[in-house]
């Protein structure tokens, strides 16, 4: 009976990772007479999937990296790296071995030179076409759809305010405003949940194509002047690297836009290139106090120049991440004639109003039954 192929799942190394490249029930599918799967200790504790999920599912648990070096083919999330420990685990792949990765070839010239040197085949998952036939394997656009999801909520909860309108007894909840910069997979499925939760959403994109999309996921399309910023694409369906001028005018164009919005969402990316520059330093010095940036891009460069306050990965504030009371700008009362006391408000001679309304204004109640047929009424 010829030798099975050794599939391997290594535990990730990379600060802040959580993901695992094989979850139990695909181990389940994999493991059969011609194919043995071997997980890293640990390697799924991150994702909630436990070391026993996987050994019920036919894997075979080992130590350490040192378990999977004669594995025929490594699957990871994150490129091979040294590990805190020194270990350095391209050199754990076997020469000859095959390699399934998120691995950024681009950016990543000297990854690839030591993956060839060992031999090693390596397929870059990102790199996948987005074809029908390969839709099923399209990790990147699955991981992007999960990112704009991910960033509002990141967003939501960052942010002092809450996202919807709200009428309640003590006034009028404005509703927060967002800004998502780039309208792919990520941008759309950021614009659909911001929608979702009630904020008022604008987006920007330098394809013109796409504000069809935009629009009908409940957002208002940023457009720049014709001819002002170009809105070409790839053949992959990304966004065409600008030139300087056309960066300038796109800087100039959000900078409005940014100055008003609580949230901004980037996710413009260059395949192989820097992220750009969109968001200057200025710009978040115009920002409210409070407001909140996630950048998704981040991982593509560093983000922008000045750091004016803490920030977590991904994300930082302007000027400070201090969350701030509501905004209650459109309660009735701060208009003229209102008093603010909390919970109890009262017009300018002091009534008790009800529900945000004076005295005044109040419905008469309806007469009882017994009083309307003592005065003669019928019903």
């Amino acid at each position: 009976m010829p030798e099975k192929t050794v599939i391997a799942v290594p535990r990730e190394s990379a600060p802040g990772e959580t993901r695992v490249a094989l979850t139990p029930d695909t181990v389940r599918r994999l493991v059969s007479d011609a194919l043995a799967v071997r997980v890293e200790q640990g390697a799924g504790a991150l994702a909630a999937f436990p070391d026993e999920a996987y050994s019920e599912a036919g894997a075979d648990i080992v130590a350490g990296p040192e378990g999977l070096a004669e594995a025929d083919i490594w699957v990871r999330v994150q490129p091979p790296r040294e590990r805190e420990d020194g270990t350095d685990e391209v050199e754990m792949i076997r020469s000859g071995g095959v390699l399934a990765s998120f691995l950024s070839p681009a950016e990543s010239p000297d990854l690839l030179r030591r993956l060839a040197e060992r031999q090693v085949t390596a397929l870059s998952i990102e790199l996948l076409p987005r074809i029908t036939r390969a839709q099923r394997m399209d990790a990147l656009s699955a991981m992007s759809t999960v990112a704009g999801y991910k960033a509002v909520i990141i967003g939501a909860d960052t942010l002092g305010k809450l996202f919807p309108l709200l009428i309640t007894a003590a006034g009028t909840l404005s509703p927060a405003h967002v800004l998502v910069i780039g309208a792919g997979v990520a941008g759309l499925q950021a614009i659909a949940t911001a929608h979702r939760l009630g904020a008022v959403v604008e987006a920007f994109d330098v394809r013109p194509a796409v504000k069809e999309q935009v629009e009908s996921l409940g957002a208002k399309f940023v457009e720049a002047e014709e001819h002002e910023v170009g809105g070409g694409e790839t053949e992959g369906g990304y966004a065409e690297e600008l030139s300087e001028d056309e960066q300038e005018a796109e800087r100039r164009l959000l900078a409005e836009h940014v100055a008003k919005s609580d949230v901004v969402i980037t996710t413009a990316l260059i395949p192989g290139k820097p992220a750009p520059l969109i968001i200057t330093a200025d710009m978040v010095r115009g920002m409210r106090h409070g407001s909140t940036i996630i950048d998704l891009a981040a991982v593509a460069d560093e983000p922008p120049g000045a750091d004016p306050g803490p920030r977590q990965p991904n994300v930082f504030t302007q000027p400070a991440g201090a969350p701030r009371p509501p905004d209650l700008g459109g309660r009735r009362s701060d208009r003229p004639g209102r008093r603010d006391h909390g919970g109890d408000l009262r017009d300018a001679r002091g009534r008790r109003a009800v529900r945000g309304m004076t005295p005044s204004r109040r419905r008469p109640r309806a007469a009882s039954r017994k009083a309307r047929v003592k005065k003669g009424i019928q019903g």
